[in-house]
């Protein structure tokens, strides 16, 4: 076998995709102030959100808890 001076021409890595520069969802979200807080699901996409200690909504994704949190938090 002829040795390469390039690693990469030998070895292929399989798992080239596990640290992929596409990102996913954040741990959660929290306003500046604390009253409003998006919570992810164990085992599930879905967030919770909580205002003042009690739950409020449940939503399917981090966008739509983001938005969700946005929208009503200019209400109270």
């Amino acid at each position: 076998m002829s040795e390469s001076k390039d690693y990469r021409k030998f070895y292929t890595c399989p798992n080239r995709d596990i640290l992929g520069d596409k990102c996913g969802d954040p741990d959660g979200y929290v306003t500046k102030n604390g009253m409003w807080v998006a919570v992810p699901l164990a085992g599930s996409k879905k967030f919770v959100i909580i205002n003042n200690g009690s739950i409020v909504h449940t939503s399917r994704n981090y966008q739509s808890a983001v938005s969700y949190i946005k929208k009503n938090s200019k209400k109270r």
